[in-house]
């Protein structure tokens, strides 16, 4: 696979349970080691704009691939992968360094949330979760993956994981973004 023109997200800090909380989301895009842009948008913690945010950070932004850091930010703001797919016209990977726990995350959005189903439909509609190891001698890490095969992210989340395991679009939007909401 020849070097991709990547773009990552990821957010930045909160204090959990404050209502009406506001944090940033960070867009980073990346051609090999080299950052070529990074975007911020702002997002309501356990509210339901991190799509529509996402889709209008990088409306005009031409990349090969897009990373998650997961699918959802700011708590329980849950991103429909999906819909960020066919607006932006590009492969999304919603990324993890943990397995994912659907039966624990259902739980939590019945428990808190009267919209759950609202929230949960995004997540059930992504499917099976891959796992690969990006880095030997490291934990694996695991994917959901919209427009594209399992075996293409595959090589994308390898490709880009330089550093770390985490790939490294991911890893600086989280720095960029955590940087900046220090003080929450």
């Amino acid at each position: 696979m020849s070097l991709l023109d990547i773009v990552g997200v990821e957010d930045g800090g909160f204090v959990a349970f404050r209502p009406n909380q506001i944090t940033l989301l960070c867009a980073v895009e990346m051609f090999g080691g080299i950052v070529k842009a990074v975007k911020l948008g702002q997002v309501t913690v356990d509210g339901m704009d991190a799509t529509e945010t996402i889709i209008n950070m990088l409306v005009n932004i031409r990349c090969d691939a897009l990373i998650l850091g997961g699918v959802s930010f700011a708590g329980f703001n849950v991103v429909d992968v999906a819909r960020i797919q066919k607006n932006l016209g590009v492969p999304v990977i919603a990324y993890s360094g943990e397995k994912p726990d659907s039966t624990s995350v259902l739980f939590a959005l019945k428990a808190h949330f009267k919209d759950w189903e609202d929230r949960w439909t995004p997540i059930e509609r992504l499917g099976e979760v891959y796992s690969t190891v990006t880095k030997l001698g490291l934990p694996p890490v695991f994917y959901e993956v919209v427009g594209e095969s399992s075996e293409w992210a595959e090589k994308v989340l390898k490709e880009s994981a330089t550093l770390t395991r985490i790939p490294e679009p991911v890893r600086v939007a989280g720095l960029i973004a955590r940087g900046l909401t220090r003080s929450v």
